[in-house]
């Protein structure tokens, strides 16, 4: 019998068991045949085997065949018979001689995954075949009674969250000492155990985030953490998540919840990252650049003359960006450090326009367009209603904070002449960016984005 998970949390303590990490894959990889070279003298050489000591030239399946016979895991390198300038790695598993097409991109043997070596090639292949042969209905279940909580990543700076938890009450700096296991209980929980602490918290904003996963190679021996299975392979043998450091199988990947919580460790700047990942990962309803800039603005812009029209200094709008992706929600903004408000107006339209994914999204764009086409007020109104929930939430907060900003530019009209017309020319094309249309499609399509906008403006009170 395999181990069995042991991982929960104490309802009266918040005692943390550690989960029991599988090792049966772990063993079956260190089980698995060595490769062993079976080296020829041949002088003629393609390029990229200039240096490979295992290419025999053109031999038949039934020459390779005979030559590997003696020992399990040994593998040589043949130019086929029947497609002369192609070349097949033969190698010798479970008693019988496997022949695989060999395929160089100039600098890596490619496939599913890249090597920069046959020897690398094969060590991998030899785990990977031992494994998925020997334990091949054990890896179709792993997914089942996963150890993954399905509560999401914790976040640096929600930390304080845990320490609140954890720390004795302000109110009694006199008490007595905690006790010891109490000291070390913040240093026992893991990445795992603080996402089931944070599973009641009011603070993190509830949005839901898909994972980033990338595959990964992983440097000496890793188990997943979703089924916590060990990660077999020489290299990339698994994905992890780029925003909140999760490592999986890949197959694990695809039944992971969209749960990702960001790591500040991961999400390294501000501008041109993904909108939900930013608010998770700083635990806050909406983007910090979007509430400072707007709360500026409003503070000391309002009757400012072509607000949001006249643009700032470039280099300047630059500097902004490169405050708020150093120094985060301490960026100063202040009439202080940017006396032109303009250039605040523009370090917001920046961001929005430096969104991989715009703040309404490709996926959504469509269906904003034709309500853009109706000419119907009350029937453009209730499509918009419609097209609202085909945002994800982190975007439809933020939209609606701007949108009700907009609106309080729009009550100072006579001093700033910036009608919500003349705000939907502004911001259609930075909020709206069409999904990889033809130059004529998106041009006819910026009235319309215009028209949007204009409506969300003036509509906003309804709306949201």
């Amino acid at each position: 019998m395999f181990n069995v998970i042991a991982f929960f949390l104490s309802s009266d303590h918040d005692e943390y068991r550690p989960p029991v990490w599988k090792s049966y894959l772990y063993q079956l990889q260190q089980e698995a045949p060595h490769p062993r070279r079976l080296t020829c003298t041949c002088e003629v050489r393609p390029h990229f085997l200039i240096v490979t000591s295992q290419y025999h030239g053109m031999i038949s399946r039934e020459e390779a065949d005979q030559l590997l016979s003696q020992a399990e895991g040994s593998y040589l390198i043949r130019e086929s018979q029947r497609q002369p300038g192609t070349y097949t790695l033969a190698l010798r598993f479970g008693n019988q001689t496997r022949n695989f097409r060999l395929y160089h991109d100039g600098k890596h043997f490619v496939g599913e995954k890249r090597f920069e070596s046959i020897h690398d090639l094969v060590t991998d292949g030899l785990i990977t075949l031992y494994i998925e042969t020997k334990a091949a209905e054990y890896i179709a279940k792993m997914t089942i009674n996963p150890i993954y909580e399905h509560v999401g990543y914790t976040t640096l700076n929600q930390e304080p969250t845990l320490k609140k938890h954890l720390t004795h009450s302000p109110e009694a700096p006199d008490g007595p000492a905690p006790a010891k296991d109490d000291c070390n209980a913040e240093e026992r929980l893991t990445s795992l155990v603080r996402r089931a602490t944070l599973r009641e918290s009011d603070l993190a904003p509830k949005y839901e985030k898909v994972h980033n996963f990338k595959v990964h190679t992983f440097r000496g021996p890793h188990w997943c953490e979703y089924c916590a299975n060990f990660m077999w392979g020489l290299i990339a043998q698994g994905v992890k998540c780029a925003d909140c450091g999760l490592n999986v199988h890949k197959q694990c990947s695809k039944v992971v919840p969209n749960d990702c919580q960001p790591d500040l460790r991961h999400v390294k700047k501000v501008y041109s990252c993904d909108l939900t990942t930013l608010v998770k990962a700083h635990n806050t309803k909406r983007p910090m650049v979007v509430d400072m800039c707007i709360q500026e603005i409003e503070a000391r812009g309002l009757q400012s003359e072509g607000l949001y029209r006249i643009s700032g200094f470039s280099e300047l709008i630059e500097d902004v960006k490169m405050a708020f992706d150093r120094d985060g929600e301490k960026a100063d903004i202040s009439s202080n450090a940017y006396e032109d408000i303009n250039i605040i107006t523009g370090a917001l339209k920046l961001y929005f326009r430096e969104l991989p994914i715009p703040l309404i999204t490709y996926d959504a764009y469509p269906r904003f367009i034709e309500t853009g086409k109706i000419t119907d007020p009350d029937k453009r109104l209730e499509s918009l209603h419609e097209a609202l929930k085909l945002l994800p939430p982190a975007h439809c907060e933020s939209l609606r904070y701007l949108m009700a900003h907009l609106k309080r530019v729009t009550e100072y009209e006579k001093d700033n002449l910036m009608s919500s017309e003349n705000l939907g020319i502004v911001f259609g094309p930075t909020l709206m960016r069409a999904p990889e249309l033809d130059a004529m499609t998106a041009l006819n399509d910026i009235r319309y984005q215009r028209l949007v906008v204009e409506t969300l403006i003036t509509n906003e009170d309804v709306l949201f």
